[in-house]
């Protein structure tokens, strides 16, 4: 027997199920009206393959929305080597709108998944992606922009951090309760990819960089649009990709009433706050870490100057990369060990290196201010001229020193925030599975309608946690600019102590909620294992 599509279906979308399902003509798009990878046999001879193929494509669109949403934490680096005279203040607030504005639509994301579908989401989305490049693109070939305008379109970047709360969601209904955690784990990776993509390969697109010397520095300036028309381009091929390739779950229908009852979990709650303290940090150090190694440990007065000490360009993908890989091998321990113990694993590793980082940063010299705006008039009469301060040569040098150890701490706060990603995102649908079979006895309908619904519930709880959890990346920038420290150096440092006092938060909450083994009549209410 076959599993049936609508009349929108293509030949080799006909899989084998127990028996076709009456299509529905009102909808669009290809349905799959039978979904059952909790079924082994269904599983290995059908929705594995189906499954994967919609994994790889929703990869890909959620690569280029990371990708999207971060651009400006790159991009706000070079905005005063194109004239744009912007404070480091309004650097780090610039970097940061977009996450706040990804945050808040990781909700509406979510329940425009079952509402549309996933695959029909997912062209809507992608197509979106087409209104913060086209206005990056005109922002800064426009030297007349003001800093408003470029705060607005910086904000429709946030269309990009929408777009993971929608991946996510769609792909938990697509795979068996056992393989989430990878599954979920490689699609987030992927995504998060695009953030180390974008700080890589920008700066070497608008001809700000060479990579290590293998391709140099554009001769003709800095051209920032040229990434915005690349980006551009591969929103459209994103769109047609899910047009032609995805697939809608019928299954995965909910209203929104169900959707946001999730609200009413404490566990929605503990998770999200929980993942504050892993994606949360991800994403704000992601797009901080090009402005902090710029504002600590580099120094160019003008462009047509050569700069010294470290440049951010070449640098600030890493920690974006490594987080990113990390990701799914979190998935991977938690799917063998369990999420609650590679949570508070993750949290322990990024208290010690937040603290590794403090201590490196305790080594650093303090930089003397850069010029202001009437001292950089006269530099830029005669910039062949100009010499650096020796106060600034001695600091420079001294931090470069320091700058490797910095680096390495900061990478090991990426890995265990990436291993905490995956983690966590398979402790979400196991806490809602628990409480179905805490439920319901094994082998009864009654099980069966109950994981059902309560993987709906863990699909809705994935983007409100996703929601919640990414405001940390808005936090995190703006945490650096501290307005009570008015010296960079110290603002990073204080910035440091607050993240290692939540971490350790955060490490206690999981232990007692989720690692804990509980003794006496209430044992069986707790969620170890998860």
């Amino acid at each position: 027997m076959t599993l049936t599509t609508n009349h929108d279906s293509e030949p080799g979308d006909t899989v084998v199920a127990h028996a076709p399902a009456p299509t529905r003509s009102r909808r669009t798009g290809k349905w799959i009206e039978d979904w059952r990878p909790e079924d082994k046999e269904f599983w290995e001879t059908t929705g594995a393959q189906v499954a994967k193929r919609n994994l790889i494509w929703s990869i890909f669109a959620e690569h280029l929305g990371f990708s999207v949403w971060l651009i400006w934490s790159v991009s706000s680096a070079f905005l005063v080597a194109q004239g744009f005279q912007f404070t480091v203040e309004q650097l780090f607030f610039l970097v940061a709108i977009p996450n706040l504005v990804g945050s808040m639509l990781r909700v509406p994301y979510t329940l425009a998944v079952p509402k549309f579908g996933g695959r029909n989401w997912t062209m809507c989305s992608a197509g979106l992606l087409l209104i913060p490049t086209l206005g990056f693109a005109y922002a800064v070939t426009n030297p007349n922009t003001p800093y408003w305008a470029f705060c607005v379109i910086a904000a429709t970047a946030g269309f990009g951090g929408g777009n993971f709360a929608s991946s996510m969601a769609n792909i938990n209904f697509f795979y068996p309760a056992d393989k989430k955690g990878a599954a979920l784990g490689l699609n987030a990776a992927g995504g998060n990819v695009g953030v180390s993509l974008i700080q890589f390969f920008l700066p070497v697109i608008v001809g700000g960089a060479g990579i290590f010397g293998i391709v140099k520095a554009s001769e003709g300036g800095i051209h920032l649009e040229r990434a915005a028309w690349v980006y551009a381009g591969l929103a459209i091929v994103a769109t047609l990709a899910a047009y032609f390739f995805m697939d809608n779950l019928a299954g995965a229908k909910s209203n929104p009433r169900e959707q946001l009852s999730v609200l009413k979990e404490k566990q929605t709650w503990i998770m999200a706050f929980l993942y504050i303290g892993t994606f949360g940090s991800f994403i704000g150090y992601s797009a901080a870490m090009p402005l902090l190694i710029k504002v600590n440990f580099w120094r160019q007065p003008l462009p047509s100057i050569e700069g010294i000490g470290i440049n951010f360009a070449f640098y600030a993908f890493l920690g974006a990369l490594v987080g990113s890989m990390a990701r799914p091998f979190g998935g991977w321990l938690a799917d063998k060990y369990g999420g609650a113990r590679i949570t508070l694993l993750a949290f322990s590793g990024m208290i010690l290196s937040t603290l590794t980082v403090l201590f490196t940063l305790s080594r650093l010299t303090v930089l003397p201010p850069p010029p202001d705006k009437a001292a950089l008039a006269e530099i830029a009469k005669d910039p062949a001229a100009f010499r650096f301060p020796a106060p600034v040569q001695q600091a420079i040098d001294a931090n470069t020193e320091v700058f490797p150890f910095f680096l390495a701490a900061f990478l090991m706060v990426f890995v265990f925030s990436g291993i905490g990603n995956g983690s966590t995102y398979k402790m979400i649908p196991a806490i809602f599975r628990k409480d179905a079979e805490r439920a319901t006895a094994p082998g009864t309908p009654e099980r069966e309608l109950s994981l059902m619904t309560q993987a709906k519930k863990a699909s809705a709880a994935i983007g409100i946690i996703g929601a919640i959890g990414a405001i940390g990346g808005f936090l995190i920038p703006i945490t650096f600019n501290s307005p009570w420290v008015t010296e960079p150096l110290a603002a990073t440092k204080s910035a440091f102590w607050i993240f290692t006092a939540f971490y350790l938060v955060c490490a206690i909450v999981t232990w007692a909620v989720y690692v804990r083994v509980r003794k006496g009549a209430n044992a069986d209410t707790g969620y170890v294992g998860v």
